[in-house]
């Protein structure tokens, strides 16, 4: 009812339940193209949370929590999709850097080629490290005496945190990238 999702970064879930919103738009500096308001995946990443992600993080049956539940499955989701379709201003950027590089695969709408474009498995391998680290540095369990754990619990396994990242986040905004350059050139 805000407009929160006239914002180019923000992606409705149920685009056809949004209501009209009350207050006057917010004007956005325009820097993509206008196909990219045409990409949602978020059928796609609901899926994927649901019947992948989700089923890895939680035990099976009810805490009691529903409510709760609820609300971090709705603020996890909605993270996911804004890194997600961040994609597409990254294919914005790459495509205006080298857009001669990048025309002849969109004119022959290549998605393969696009893809390989798009794929720097060292920065990818950097990205999992990264999230490896953050994982084991952000994820323990802190002791509630003044001594440090000398082997502190998790809270997550780091490997499932970087599995997100490798089998889900990555190829999915990749996924993104390629369909907004696909339409990149569109009249």
């Amino acid at each position: 009812m805000v407009g929160r999702y006239k914002s180019p970064d923000e992606h409705p879930f149920f685009p056809e339940q949004l209501l009209q919103p009350v207050l006057p738009p917010v004007h956005y500096k325009n820097v993509l193209h206008r196909a990219a308001a045409s990409i949602n995946i978020n059928k796609l990443i609901w899926d994927v949370y649901f019947d992948d992600l989700l089923p890895r993080l939680v035990r099976e049956g009810s805490d009691g929590h529903c409510g709760s539940s609820a609300c971090c499955d709705t603020t996890i989701l909605q993270a996911l999709s804004k890194r997600i379709h961040y994609g597409k201003f990254v294919a914005e950027a790459k495509f205006r850097e080298s857009p001669d590089k990048y025309s002849a695969a969109i004119e022959a709408q290549d998605k393969d080629k696009l893809m390989e474009m798009l794929t720097y498995k060292e920065v990818e391998e950097n990205v999992k490290r990264r999230v490896r680290f953050k994982a084991l540095t952000f994820g323990r369990v802190v002791g509630t005496d003044a001594s440090p754990l000398a082997d502190p619990p998790l809270k997550m396994k780091p490997d499932l945190v970087v599995e997100l990242y490798d089998k889900w986040l990555v190829p999915l905004t990749k996924e993104v990238e390629v369909h907004y350059l696909l339409r990149r050139l569109d009249n």
